[in-house]
């Protein structure tokens, strides 16, 4: 996974997944202009998905011409006759030029009027017999147009070459009728000029007879092609970033032939693709290198290449180098040659497993590196010079945890080297390429005196990396409509490696978090399917397959299948999974048929099946009379209009736990809800239910007045009595039902109450999160009064435990992220006690050059409470510039974006100088946070939008992760009908350039939730507080 980057960093917690974009144009509609058309049937297997867009490419218009509906349904019309004229009046009939209702006569003999348009309308269809003729490259049939009721097959319509050649597919995924079985690549990179050339030389069989070779390449020059050693032509037709070769004959079925391609290209200066990057060494130095991303769709702009998930092949790389540079690749160097010009071919073994396109990888740097080895593989860590000392922790983790996955999935990583590379600009996480996996900087490097929270981090990051060299590299899926196969995989075996492998670094709560978080998403309109079913065919819609659901919603899942089956049976099925399918692409139902054939219950496909297919969760409401307890599904659904209704229906794994007995894991019962409603039997004497036990179920819980009313009552009495994450769940399930409208804010602040007494993390730092929000939109609204007395609130309710906070070492990391909650609310309302104590160690660590160590979980509220200040400020940004402590330099940015004047940092964020544009979402994001800054945060945002879109691997795509998150950071406190019309005509006004996507929908709808909540809850909150 490209791993992303989530809020949650603020708190220097785990980055979560960001997507290196694609490159592809949104595809058109292919219209034929002939009516009765038969098609000659496909190659068998090729694949053919219709296009989502609604946009009509009619041959001999670029599709470029259309620039929007309106020219789409014009267009159309005056192309292909009146049904389109009908379309078009039947949405504005009342201007309709096309339809107009004549007065009533007594005459049947035409006015002039009627003779006009009958002239007209006579005019016109010769004018579209006309164009239909003459049209440019209209084929209907060989022999000219068909005869009525011929059976003569008729061609199917093709988009255009850059040459004016009739290109020879009109699909964006490629036929399956050839299959590479091997590459052969030689790069020779040019790191003066940013450039590289290039061959690529294919092995691949014929799997069907094909006339046709199609393949991928993007922003390639093509300098010379040959098939079986003879010079061929090779099309291009750039918006959907294939090329192809066509042959007057068949190829047959189980022919073995070779393709060979040289190009050359410039080094991308995005962050996707065969990239440049630099830094400055510790002399000032600017040092060049270049690196690649991949994922999921740029392996094209490397090589020509069928860059498609199944289409699985062994690579052999070559690099050309200059003598002061290194070169890495997935496999371990074979060879060094020096040629006549004094440079370097490094070449590679041939890989030893057949991978997918977008897990190749390759490096040219100057790196340095430390080994180990683990079983039979030499694990190194790759990072410039300067950070050699910062690279250790990552070994001691990545060599613990390969031996951990050895062990858990009974089969051995298959390559013989594993190398984990920092690279100093780059825009994910991390890519887990095969054998090469690569990381930013801030997700391995680490000191080793470095606090907890910082090695967990980076440990998150590496667990899920690894977790990807089997669920995803070994087992990869079919298309990326599944990438949960991956995704959900690697982010639930991060933590469950991690809990087991480093239980002091204590994931429980991020886990926790993570999972509130999807359900965040989850809850909302514009969410989708784990597995979705649809089309994901575009690049826009593939990139937005990387998001939490995709990674947080499929790992909560696999938690809680896990939970359900009998002890050992999960990890049985994944063996099971893995050992079939090694080496091969899945769907979902391959999964579930694994699991099933080890489980000894119900089919796991039936139950989760209704998880993975739809959207969504749901929310189990109990009622109780005596023994009887009668629980109801529906689905949870946030709707500002309360409008939408689903009739979606879970199989629910319900657990549970009583009064007598509620914290231990034995005392958990289980109850599996398949209908609207069901029933279950308690004794009377159970004075409580608390459902979703450890809350490891994917699933929201409604107890009733009586029901929450009980439960409240039983945490004042005595708060141990249920575990804390069941603690955190309740806190989490009320203020999701207030959002809902189910239980009044009074209610929530009720079951607050019990937080006085509570000590531990995960409610606490539940009850701090959720508070936040709240106080952070009224903020925004500037309801001053109200923001005074939630202010007051929180302090009174939270004060006492803020105060008695240590600012010395801390070693526990529970303890430490509950500090760090508590202290980044006090100072961040400005409690005086937090902020006097965060000045004073802030001054104790300049006064000793900084050698006087701030304990890592307290340095971002010591460095934000600094940044208030002017001297503070630019005192921070030469330490910035300076410092190379990965880590410590992220909270430093953080602390100079939560300035009162954020001009100074957001621009440069913009710019790419002493901030790196892969931080700009994440200065955005901070600058939101605060009230100084949203309102100019967001205008920012609206006049750099195409600057901004530049910056990231998305041209015309720009539904990247990054964009993601500056839409949702910049948008989500908004909660006024003024801002919901602003950010709706703003986007609206994109068109192409983003309009369309996912988060923006997200957007819109959060911001009428949010003012759909506050409509309802403002009178009850000047009341109770």
């Amino acid at each position: 996974s490209p791993t992303i980057e989530s809020e949650h960093t603020r708190r220097a917690s785990l980055p979560r997944n960001m997507i290196e974009n694609s490159m592809f144009e949104e595809e058109p509609d292919v219209v034929d202009l002939a009516k009765d058309s038969t098609f000659p049937a496909l190659d068998p297997d090729e694949v053919v998905y219709e296009p989502r867009s609604s946009r009509l490419l009619v041959r001999g218009l670029g599709e470029n011409d259309l620039d929007d509906e309106e020219e789409d349904y014009e267009s159309s019309a005056r192309l292909l006759g009146m049904s389109f004229m009908n379309r078009s009046s039947a949405r504005s009939p009342s201007t309709s030029p096309y339809i107009r209702q004549a007065p009533p006569r007594s005459c049947s003999r035409p006015s002039a009027r009627m003779l006009v348009v009958g002239v007209f309308i006579l005019v016109l269809v010769t004018s579209m017999a006309m164009v239909l003729y003459f049209l440019p490259g209209c084929t209907f049939t060989k022999a000219g147009c068909p005869k009525a009721n011929s059976s003569t097959p008729m061609e199917l319509v093709y988009p255009k070459s850059t040459n004016g050649e009739l290109f020879p597919w009109n699909e964006l995924r490629l036929p399956a009728s050839v299959r590479p079985v091997n590459y052969d690549l030689s790069l020779t990179p040019n790191l003066t000029s940013m450039t590289f050339t290039g061959r690529t030389i294919i092995n691949m069989i014929i799997q069907h007879d094909t006339k046709r070779i199609v393949l991928h390449s993007s922003e390639i020059n093509i300098i010379k092609a040959t098939f079986q050693s003879v010079e061929v032509k090779v099309l291009e037709y750039k918006p959907w970033q294939q090329i192809a070769v066509s042959f007057p004959e068949d190829l047959k079925e189980g022919q073995v032939c070779v393709l060979t391609l040289d190009y050359a290209a410039s080094l991308s200066h995005t962050y996707d693709g065969f990239y440049n990057s630099s830094y400055n060494d510790k002399t000032g130095a600017k040092r060049v290198l270049a690196a690649t991303q991949f994922e999921p769709q740029a392996a094209r702009k490397a090589f020509p290449c069928f860059d498609e998930p199944a289409f699985k092949a062994t690579f052999l790389v070559r690099i050309t180098r200059e003598p002061e540079y290194i070169t890495l690749s997935n496999m371990p160097k074979a060879n060094t040659t020096t040629l006549p010009s004094g440079m370097l071919e490094d070449v590679f073994e041939q890989t030893s497993v057949n991978m997918s396109t977008y897990l190749v990888a390759f490096i040219v740097a100057n790196f340095t590196s430390v080994t180990r080895n683990v079983s039979k593989t030499l694990v190194s860590v790759y990072s410039v010079p300067e950070k050699k000392e910062h690279t250790h922790y990552a070994l001691d983790t990545a060599s613990s945890l390969l031996h951990f996955y050895n062990t858990l999935f009974d089969t051995d990583y298959p390559l013989r080297k594993l190398d984990l590379v920092a690279i100093p600009d780059f825009l994910a996480g991390a890519m887990e390429n095969w054998g090469l996996i690569t990381f930013r900087e801030t997700s391995l490097l680490v000191q080793n005196q470095s606090s907890p929270l910082d090695k967990q981090l980076i440990a998150n990051v590496i667990a899920h990396e690894l977790a990807h060299q089997w669920f995803g590299n070994l087992v990869t899926m079919r298309w990326w409509n599944d990438l949960w196969l991956n995704e959900g995989f690697a982010t639930y075996w991060q933590y469950v490696s991690l809990m087991t492998e480093f239980p002091q670094l204590y994931l429980g709560n991020v886990f926790l978090k993570e999972r509130f978080k999807a359900m965040a998403k989850d809850s909302l309109n514009s969410s989708h399917p784990v597995s979705v079913s649809a089309q994901v065919t575009t690049p826009e819609q593939v990139s937005e397959m990387f998001d939490s659901i995709t990674y947080e919603k499929g790992a909560s899942l696999l938690l809680m299948l896990n939970s359900t089956l009998p002890d050992g049976q999960f990890r049985k099925g994944l063996i099971k999974y893995l050992n079939q399918y090694s080496g091969c692409n899945t769907v979902t139902d391959d999964l579930w048929n694994s699991i099933t054939q080890v489980a000894v219950q119900e089919s796991v496909s039936d139950m989760m099946r209704t998880w993975t297919l739809q959207k969504g969760f749901p929310l189990v409401t109990v009622s109780r009379k005596g023994g009887e307890v009668t629980l109801t599904q529906e689905h949870f659904l946030l709707s500002a209009d309360n409008a939408t209704h689903t009739t979606s229906l879970w199989h629910i794994p319900v657990t549970y736990v009583n009064d007598s007995c509620s914290s231990a894991p034995s005392c958990r019962q289980m109850f599996t809800l398949r209908n609207k409603t069901a029933t279950l039997k308690v004794s009377e004497s159970v004075k409580w239910l608390k459902l979703n036990y450890m809350n490891t179920g994917f699933y929201i819980v409604h107890y009733g007045d009586e029901g929450w009313a009980a439960l409240i009552d039983s945490l004042k009495t005595d708060v141990s009595t249920l575990t804390p994450h069941d603690r955190a769940s309740l806190i989490h399930n009320i203020f999701s039902l207030s959002r809902l409208g189910r239980v009044s804010f009074r209610q929530v602040l009720s079951l607050l109450d019990y937080t006085t007494n509570e000590t531990e993390t995960a409610p606490l730092t539940e009850a701090l999160s959720q508070l936040s929000s709240v106080y952070r939109l009224l903020d925004k609204r500037q309801e001053l009064r109200l923001v005074a007395r939630m202010k007051a609130y929180i302090l009174g309710h939270f004060g006492p435990l803020m105060d008695s906070q240590d600012w010395g070492v801390e070693e526990s990391v529970s303890s430490q992220e509950l500090r760090s909650a508590l202290l980044e609310v006090a100072c961040g309302l400005g409690r005086q006690n937090c902020t006097n104590q965060a000045m004073a160690l802030y001054e104790q660590w300049t006064k000793s050059n900084q050698t006087n160590r701030i304990p890592g979980d307290l340095q971002q509220v010591v460095f934000s409470v600094a940044a208030q200040s002017d001297s503070g400020w630019l005192s921070l940004l030469d330490t910035y510039r300076l410092t190379t402590y990965d880590s410590e330099k992220r909270k430093i940015l953080q602390a100079l974006a939560s300035t009162q004047d954020p001009r100074r940092i957001v621009c440069a964020g913009l710019e790419g100088g002493f901030i790196q544009t892969q931080e700009l979402p994440l200065v955005i994001s901070t600058v939101s946070d605060g009230f100084a800054g949203h309102l100019f945060v967001w205008d920012f945002v609206k006049e750099s939008w195409d600057r901004i879109i530049e910056n990231f691997p998305i041209r015309i795509y720009v539904g990247s992760y990054p964009i993601q998150s500056i839409i949702k950071s910049t948008t989500s406190q908004f909660s006024t009908q003024t801002h919901l019309e602003e950010v709706q005509g703003f986007f609206s006004s994109l068109k192409e350039r983003g309009s369309h996507m996912r988060s923006v929908q997200e957007a819109l709808e959060t911001i009428r939730l949010n003012q759909h909540w506050m409509d309802r809850n403002l009178a009850t909150l000047r009341d109770w507080l």
